[in-house]
């Protein structure tokens, strides 16, 4: 037997439409790439984005047709996230931060048929566009009256022009819930990026569980400044999560530095944010260096890496609580939030402010486990550490194309499981702190960064006999590439020299700092680089 319940399958478009009826007013405030503070609402939003609707179906977009965005935080951003997912197709957004080579392979796998882009990344667009031949649009995301006098692209449209003229009647469609709604990719992993497809279920899920009070806590009362970019796994699912409560959103734009920053959270009253502890580095460096305050920020959630505990302190001094949080782009991305227990209020300060260094305990929605290398459980007891695997109703069950399937495992009940790649002991309590990462990827401000790749790109050096990546401890990136280099016999190579090698063949940001020149690397009986050892040996390297 059944129960005699509405059926009302979980859709993006349903978000909106419960904003636009129940918080028509709440602003949605963002700094434009032409320069000025523009200011939207919820209504407003709806309304755009069934213009837009409106007007990729006269072009001929149809349901499950992969749209793209090239853009920072923004209001015509978040028009394209609910009107692409809300008519069936699918937002795929780009990181802009990647090399051009990676951003073609990613347009090109996902058969991107139309890019929206701000114009910051017109230079990227010219770029890459004569590489992307599935792409039949190029739209720049700025008023009208600012498009370029030398287009970086034949046939470049324009936003504000696509909408003019259409109507804000738009029926959204009844769609499976189980439908896909957005793609991101991640480069969390060796080899090409992979694509995370979330669905409609997925993502409702997603920001319903985020919102809960041992979750982010979002209401209707907060001014959400999301830092974390709409790119970086749909800005951690936030743009939906505001809408579903009603709370204002502000949006940064490209003003990332910390003077923008703090100047948009004073001015907008700002007091929720979330995003990379880079970006509060440099936030916490402005405020320090001039004495300031903050007169309504009060709560920050920090992922995408740990949070030194020195900038902790920093912000709590400035009364802004943190809220440590761990996910992942196949997680959509949320997994943990670390929230004090009840039964931690009775520790002393010193006590809580360790449990506030982990990673925390995982949402209702998200199920964790820790193995050892034959798969067996381990205990929680805050010692014992293995593979942490997670599966939950936003956990993603295979990647886009069929990639990566070594990722994923069954247990003995039948159950699915993803592996993070990220090695983590549990407390007795249920919080889950990671200890290593498995895989030999370099996290430096939010960004993944694989260390095969740049060692496959010092190996083609001539003067290079071996080469080995790790990780080394950064002050503002938290962690940055090291090279490690046996030269040929006789052979003459500097620091230099060989970091200019890297120069066109891999994203900046990717290059290592530094190098170190050895006479062996540390190898295992089977051969293997022995990167445990190099980072032992290399634990106190210092960068600057």
């Amino acid at each position: 037997m059944q129960g005699l319940m509405m059926h009302m399958p979980l859709l993006i478009s349903s978000i909106l439409d419960h904003a636009e009826r129940h918080h028509p007013h709440v602003e949605v405030v963002s700094r434009r790439t032409e320069g000025d503070i523009h200011r939207s609402n919820y209504a407003t939003i709806a309304k755009r984005a069934r213009q837009l609707a409106n007007k990729l179906t006269s072009e001929g977009v149809k349901k499950g047709e992969n749209i793209a965005t090239l853009a920072w935080n923004g209001y015509r951003h978040v028009e394209i996230y609910y009107a692409v997912s809300g008519m069936g197709a699918v937002v795929h957004t780009l990181n802009p931060r990647l090399f051009p080579e990676q951003l073609v392979y990613i347009i090109n796998h996902a058969k991107d048929t139309t890019v929206f882009f701000d114009s910051t990344f017109a230079p990227l667009v010219k770029a890459v566009a004569p590489a992307c031949p599935t792409v039949k649009r190029w739209v720049l995301m700025c008023d009208s009256d600012r498009m370029p006098a030398d287009p970086p692209v034949a046939g470049l449209l324009n936003y504000e022009d696509f909408l003019k003229g259409q109507s804000d009647e738009f029926v959204w469609p009844q769609l499976d819930e189980q439908d896909a709604s957005s793609l991101c990719y991640t480069s969390g992993t060796t080899g090409n990026p992979k694509g995370a497809l979330y669905s409609h279920r997925s993502t409702v899920l997603h920001a319903m569980g985020a919102c809960m009070p041992d979750a982010l806590g979002i209401s209707s009362r907060d001014a959400v400044m999301p830092v974390v970019p709409m790119f970086h796994v749909n800005a951690w699912g936030l743009p939906y999560i505001a809408a579903m409560v009603g709370a204002k959103m502000v949006m940064p734009g490209a003003g990332m530095d910390g003077e923008s920053l703090y100047r948009l959270m004073e001015d907008e009253k700002v007091n929720f944010s979330a995003g990379v502890p880079t970006v509060w580095l440099g936030l916490l460096n402005y405020v320090q260096q001039n004495k300031l305050k903050f007169s309504t920020f009060r709560h920050t959630v920090i992922g995408g890496s740990a949070c030194p505990p020195a900038m902790i302190k920093a912000l709590n001094d400035l009364d802004v609580q943190v809220v440590h949080a761990w996910g992942m782009t196949e997680l959509s991305p949320l997994g943990t939030v670390c929230r004090l227990n009840a039964d931690h209020l009775e520790l002393p300060l010193e006590k809580q402010r360790e449990v506030l260094l982990r990673q925390g305990k995982v949402i209702y929605g998200v199920d964790m486990r820790i193995v050892n290398d034959d798969g067996e459980d381990l205990p929680w007891d805050g010692n014992a550490f293995g593979d942490l695997l997670v599966r939950g109703h936003w956990v993603i069950n295979a990647y886009y194309g069929g990639e990566g399937e070594k990722a994923f495992s069954t247990d003995k009940e039948g159950k699915r499981w993803f592996s993070t790649g990220d090695v983590s002991k549990i407390h007795p309590d249920g919080y889950m702190q990671i200890t290593d990462r498995s895989k030999d990827v370099i996290k430096s401000g939010g960004e993944w960064i694989s260390s095969i790749d740049l060692e496959n790109v010092a190996m083609a050096h001539p003067a290079v006999h071996e080469a080995a990546v790790i990780a080394v401890r950064h002050p503002k990136w938290d962690e940055r590439p090291l090279l490690i280099v046996v030269k040929k016999p006789g052979a003459e190579l500097t620091a230099k020299e060989m970091l200019h090698f890297y120069e066109g063949k891999v994203a900046k940001m990717s290059i290592p700092d530094a190098v170190e020149f050895v006479d062996e690397i540390p190898h295992t009986a089977t051969g293997k680089i022995q990167k445990l050892k190099l980072r032992e040996l290399f634990k106190d390297y210092q960068l600057t």
